[in-house]
């Protein structure tokens, strides 16, 4: 039974940093591919960033592009989103998801491609 377990969330002001963490229990496939989603109270889930495993196809939303980076290291099962320059407006609950494969940027944004998700983190930054 995969599990997605995400740690790593908090409060903090704006202009700061945070690094969410997401492990996978059970790597559904070594070629599979992980994305980070984040919802906001009252909005839909909103693709943030998605890698394969072996790192080399990733994509980034472009509401966060230059300030989120997406990475994974796949002998701790673990994928990383480093958040820079926080804003007020990336307040959210941040999920992780896990697909059996990567398949392309516009793919890979799109809830759907991922059969298995976290519990999610809540992400809040105070102006």
């Amino acid at each position: 039974q995969v599990q997605l377990v995400e740690s790593g969330g908090g409060l903090v002001q704006a202009g700061t940093s945070l690094r969410l963490s997401c492990v996978d229990s059970e790597r559904i496939s070594s070629n599979g591919a992980m994305g980070w989603f984040r919802q906001a109270p009252g909005k839909a889930r909103e693709f943030v960033a998605a890698t394969s495993w072996s790192g080399t196809d990733s994509s980034t939303a472009d509401s966060v592009k230059g300030r989120f980076t997406i990475s994974a290291d796949y002998a701790k099962n673990t994928v990383y989103l480093q958040m820079n320059s926080l804003k007020p407006e990336d307040t959210a609950v941040y999920y992780c998801a896990a697909a059996r494969d990567y398949i392309g940027p516009y793919f890979q944004s799109q809830p759907w491609r991922y059969g298995y998700w976290g519990q999610g983190t809540q992400v809040t930054v105070s102006s």
